[in-house]
C-alpha cells in the first residue's frame, strides 16, 4: 500500500467443488473478504462462504463487485446478505460493504483502506521472535524443485535451514521464494512462501511447527504415524467389539424366544392355548459393517454388484485440487453407475498410474493441470487406459459425466412403424422339395422392412417376435412394404399363421439414459 503497509490475500475459487479449500482458507486468515458479484447476487458458494467465516469466528467485509455494470442495484445484494446472518453498516450492523470494479479498479483502494482499518480496530499482531508457525495453503512436486509447499506464516519468522514438521512431513528449508517468485531468507507473520525441501508432501491445511532440529522433528513425524496407527487399530477393535456384544444380545434374544416358545408348546398342551405357537422366528446374523444384518448387508452387496463401476486415478498440480477433485467426483450421481476413485497424488501422471488404472475394468486417469509424457501416452495406448485431461474443473465434470453416461447402456424403445394383416396362408415348394409356408398379406398401416424385427399377434396374444426369412411382391424380392401393398412373407421358426392375424414392423430407438 502507499502506506507502507502489506496486505496478504488468500485468494480461493469460487466453484461448489472447492468447499474444502474455501473452510481452510477461513481457519487461516485474520479477515475474510467476501466477494459478491452485483450481477448474479447470493449464490450457493456465497452462503457456504458466509458460514465457513462465522464458524472460524473470522471478521468479515463484503466487496460487492461488478458495480460498474448497467441495472445492478448494490442495495439488493445487501438485502440478500441480511437474510443469512450478514447485516452492513448501512443497514444497522457493523459490517462493511465496499462497492468495487475488479475490471476497472475503482473502490479497490477503499478496500484496502477498510481492511487495515478493521485490523487497527482489531489490534491484529504478531510475535516475530519466536519459532514459525503457519499454515499449509497447497503442495505441489514441481520438476527440478522437488516437493514444494505454498505456507502462510502466522507467528514467529522462518528462515532457510530451520527446520519444520507439517502433519506427518517435515522438512528442512531448503529454499523460500514469494508470491513473485522472488528468492527470500526469511518470512515473517504474514508472509506467504513456496518451500522447498520437505522429505515427503505435506497436506493442504496441515498445521507446520517449527522444530530444533532434525532429531525432534523426525521423532514428532513417527510420533504423529504411529498414532494415527493405533488410531485405525482401535477403530477395528471397536468395530469388533460392537459385532461381539449383537452377536450376544441376538444369542440371548433367541434363548428368550425358544424359551417363550416352549412355554407356549406346554399351554397348548394342557389346554391352555387354543391354537399351536408359531416357532420363532430365526434371528438374522450381524454383518460385520456396523450394525447392519447379514441380510441387508447381502442386499446391499448385490445391490452394489449390479452397478457398474468406474475406477479413476487422479492427478492434479497441487493437493487442494486433488482433493476438490476426488471429492467432486464422489458427489456425482451414483443410483446407475459409480465412480471409484482408486487412487490420488500430486504431480504429473506416471506409468505407474497407468498400469493401476488398467487393472480396473475400463479405469480411467484424470489430469488436472498436469501432463504425461510420451512414453506414459505409450503406455496408456498399449493398456487401453484413457488420460482424460483439464485445466477447468466445469469441463472436469462435464466431461466425466459424460463419460458415465457412455458406460451406461442406452433405454432401448420399441416403435411400431407399421401393420399388415394376413389374408391368405398358402405354401410353396423350394429347391430339394422343402416347403415353405407364406403368409399372403397387406399393409395397413406405415410399411413392413425385412430387416428389421416383426411381431405376430392373433387377438390380444403374441404369437411370435422375430425375425423375417422372405419378404416378396409377386415373385420378386423386396426390401420394404408400404401402405396398400400386398406381399407374401415367412418368418424364421415361425409357420403358426393364420388368417387374420396382424403382423407389426417394429424398430428400436436408443436413448441415452442419464445420471440419477
Amino acid at each position: 500500500l502507499k502506506s507502507g503497509q502489506v496486505i496478504t490475500f488468500l485468494d480461493t475459487p469460487g466453484h461448489a467443488a472447492f468447499s474444502a479449500m474455501r473452510a481452510r482458507g477461513a481457519n487461516a486468515t485474520d479477515i475474510v473478504v467476501l466477494v459478491v458479484a452485483a450481477d448474479d447476487g447470493v449464490m450457493p458458494q456465497t452462503k457456504e462462504a458466509i458460514q465457513h467465516a462465522l464458524d472460524a469466528d473470522v471478521p468479515i467485509i463484503v466487496a460487492i463487485n461488478k458495480c460498474d455494470k448497467h441495472g445492478v442495484d448494490p442495495s439488493r445484494i445487501k438485502e440478500d446478505l441480511l437474510k443469512h446472518g450478514i447485516q452492513t453498516e448501512d443497514l444497522g450492523g457493523d459490517i462493511q460493504a465496499v462497492e468495487i470494479s475488479a475490471l476497472k479498479g475503482t473502490g479497490v483502494e477503499e478496500l484496502s483502506e477498510s481492511i487495515v482499518t478493521l485490523a487497527e480496530i482489531l489490534d491484529l499482531r504478531a510475535e516475530v521472535d519466536i519459532p514459525a508457525q503457519g499454515t499449509v495453503i497447497e503442495s505441489q512436486i514441481e520438476r527440478g524443485r522437488g516437493n514444494v509447499a505454498s505456507v502462510l506464516i502466522k507467528r514467529g519468522t522462518l528462515k532457510v535451514g530451520d527446520i519444520i514438521v507439517a502433519g506427518t512431513a517435515w522438512c528442512k528449508v531448503r529454499s523460500m521464494s514469494d508470491d513473485r517468485g522472488n528468492s527470500v531468507k526469511e518470512a515473517g507473520p504474514a508472509s506467504a512462501v513456496e518451500i522447498t525441501g520437505w522429505k515427503e508432501i505435506p497436506q493442504a491445511g496441515d498445521m507446520v511447527l517449527q522444530a530444533e532440529n532434525e532429531g525432534q522433528a523426525k521423532g514428532v513425524v513417527d510420533s504423529r504415524i504411529e498414532k494415527r496407527k493405533n488410531k485405525a487399530k482401535l477403530a477395528a477393535v471397536e468395530a469388533m467389539n460392537v459385532q461381539r456384544r449383537e452377536t450376544h444380545e441376538r444369542d440371548e434374544s433367541e434363548r428368550f424366544d425358544e424359551r417363550a416358545h416352549r412355554k407356549a408348546v406346554w399351554e397348548f398342551h394342557n389346554g391352555l392355548r387354543d391354537s399351536y405357537p408359531e416357532p420363532p422366528a430365526p434371528k438374522a446374523a450381524p454383518s460385520k459393517d456396523g450394525g447392519k444384518t447379514a441380510a441387508a448387508a447381502a442386499e446391499g452387496a448385490a445391490g452394489t454388484q449390479q452397478l457398474p463401476v468406474v475406477p479413476v486415478v487422479i492427478k492434479g498440480d497441487v493437493s487442494g485440487t486433488v482433493e476438490a477433485v476426488a471429492s467432486a467426483l464422489k458427489q456425482l450421481p451414483d443410483k446407475k453407475i459409480k465412480v471409484n476413485v482408486i487412487s490420488t497424488g500430486v504431480g504429473p501422471v506416471s506409468e505407474s498410474d497407468v498400469v493401476l488404472a488398467g487393472s480396473g475394468n475400463q479405469g480411467v486417469i484424470v489430469a488436472f493441470n498436469v501432463k504425461a509424457d510420451k512414453r506414459t501416452q505409450a503406455v496408456a495406448k498399449r493398456e487401453k487406459v484413457d488420460i482424460m485431461s483439464f485445466r477447468v474443473i466445469y469441463k472436469l465434470l462435464e466431461d466425466v459425466e459424460k463419460l458415465l453416461v457412455s458406460r451406461l447402456e442406452p433405454i432401448r424403445i420399441e416403435e411400431i412403424q407399421g401393420e399388415a394383416v394376413v389374408q391368405e396362408i398358402f405354401e410353396i415348394t423350394l429347391k430339394g422339395n422343402n416347403r415353405a409356408t407364406i403368409a399372403g398379406s397387406r399393409v395397413t398401416v406405415g410399411s413392413v422392412t425385412k430387416a428389421g424385427k416383426v411381431r405376430v399377434l392373433r387377438g390380444d396374444k403374441e404369437l411370435f417376435t422375430g425375425d423375417i426369412s422372405s419378404l416378396k411382391n409377386i415373385k420378386h424380392d423386396i426390401n420394404e412394404a408400404t401402405k396398400g401393398q400386398e406381399f407374401g412373407v415367412s418368418f424364421v421358426g415361425f409357420e403358426d399363421m393364420k388368417e387374420g392375424d396382424v403382423i407389426q414392423s417394429l424398430r428400436y430407438k436408443e436413448i441415452p439414459q442419464k445420471l440419477a
